[in-house]
């Protein structure tokens, strides 16, 4: 059963401009209708877009799903590269996670220390004395 951009995006739950921009960038391989052109899209293309979105949701990029589906139409198993890309974007994310717990802990350092000074009006070249007395910290 073929489909058209409006029908794939409904079963496949995105929006029309979602299989477009797949379609664009060759993550769909969408035919023409011999007589009007549309782009046509089968049952195929309806499992690459689902699992499109299954894997964006665990985080892999647009380019990385490319490479596993490549991987997958060569007829090799994807799966060790897929374990590899979720174990480094895990390092990433536990890394990304710790750098912003030390910036909430600056964060809430310097509130501590701002909630018990007195607003200024800038002079010469001071722009927010509050700011500027992290330095001291």
């Amino acid at each position: 059963m073929m489909m058209t951009v409006s029908q794939l995006s409904s079963k496949g739950e995105v929006l029309p401009h979602v299989v477009r921009y797949y379609s664009r960038i060759g993550l769909l391989n969408p035919s023409r209708h011999p007589e009007n052109g549309y782009k046509m899209f089968s049952s195929r293309d309806l499992m690459r877009l689902r699992f499109i979105r299954q894997a964006k949701r665990l985080g892999f990029t647009l380019d990385e799903i490319n490479q596993i589906l490549e991987t997958s139409e060569r007829q090799l198993s994807p799966c060790q590269q897929v374990r590899e890309i979720l174990i480094t974007r895990i390092r990433e994310n536990s890394e990304k996670i710790q750098e912003l717990l030390r910036l909430q802990t600056r964060m809430d350092q310097a509130l501590s220390k701002w909630n018990k000074m007195a607003d200024q009006i800038p002079e010469g070249d001071s722009i927010c004395h509050l700011v500027e007395s992290i330095d001291a910290m």
